[in-house]
């Protein structure tokens, strides 16, 4: 068997059923974010976390610059929240942020209001691997919303789940 080419594993990728996570960091004109579904736990204590984010991405520098970003589990109601940090009708920078309800917290990242789930956190390291840097975050804060369901991503499409 060849080894499998970067188009190979991309689309193989696609059949993963992934969590949808959204990245947020910046401030004003500099804010900018972006969907995640390499985002897990990574220590309970201390509480942090882990994503992987492409280097190329417009998001990283302001990752590394910014020190901090909002970390929000999308639910069943924030397809359109994705769409639009995914980059669906050309939406880029801070226009992403424009149609959703968002918490400032105090380390200065800005969450969803209404996600399932949400942390405020700091980078603690980002550790460069092929294409992206794993960013690891500390987590600062937690707010919780039950009965949000969620937003996965399978064969190429959001898709929402409700109990």
């Amino acid at each position: 068997m060849p080894d499998p080419s970067p188009q190979d594993f991309k689309t193989a990728m696609r059949d993963f059923v992934g969590a949808c996570s959204l990245i947020t960091t910046g401030a004003g004109a500099d804010a900018s974010g972006l969907v995640v579904t390499s985002g897990i736990s990574l220590t309970a204590d201390p509480p942090m976390i882990l994503a992987c984010v492409n280097r190329s991405s417009s998001n990283w520098p302001l990752l590394r610059d910014f020190g901090y970003f909002g970390w929000s589990v999308l639910g069943a109601a924030h397809q359109g929240v994705a769409e639009r940090f995914s980059g669906f009708g050309g939406i880029w920078g801070a226009a992403k942020y424009e149609g959703a309800d968002w918490v400032d917290e105090e380390n200065g990242a800005r969450t969803l209001a209404g996600a399932p789930l949400a942390f405020a956190c700091a980078v603690d390291e980002m550790i460069d691997r092929g294409t992206h840097s794993i960013v690891i975050g500390k987590v600062m804060a937690i707010r919780t919303t039950p009965g949000a369901g969620a937003l996965i991503y399978w064969n190429g499409a959001y898709r929402s789940l409700v109990v």
